[in-house]
């Protein structure tokens, strides 16, 4: 199938995914997959092949990548959030 395939989207957003990639990928009924947009690509991976901890969950991948974001630094507050973007002000809490 080389490593491009057109395939057509439907009117409610959906496309599938051709058999011989579910087949070679081993994508089943029911797996989750992360899809990501890279520029004007989207990228697709299953979940479970991209969890450090081996974990099929895919809420588990979320909450290490946004662990590892607080512990760099590259997080804020909902109140700063709120400041940048002239929100009303929040009650104190």
């Amino acid at each position: 199938m080389g490593n491009g395939v057109a395939v057509r989207v439907d009117n409610k957003g959906r496309f599938l995914i051709p058999k011989k990639l579910r087949h070679d990928l081993q994508v089943e009924p029911g797996d989750t997959l992360f899809v990501r947009r890279k520029g004007k690509a989207l990228h697709c991976a299953k979940a479970e092949d991209h969890a450090p901890t081996g974990s099929e969950n895919p809420f588990d991948l979320l909450a290490e990548h946004a662990i590892r974001e607080f512990e760099a630094g590259r997080t804020r507050s909902l109140r700063e959030f709120a400041k940048e973007h002239n929100f009303l002000d929040l009650p104190d809490s």
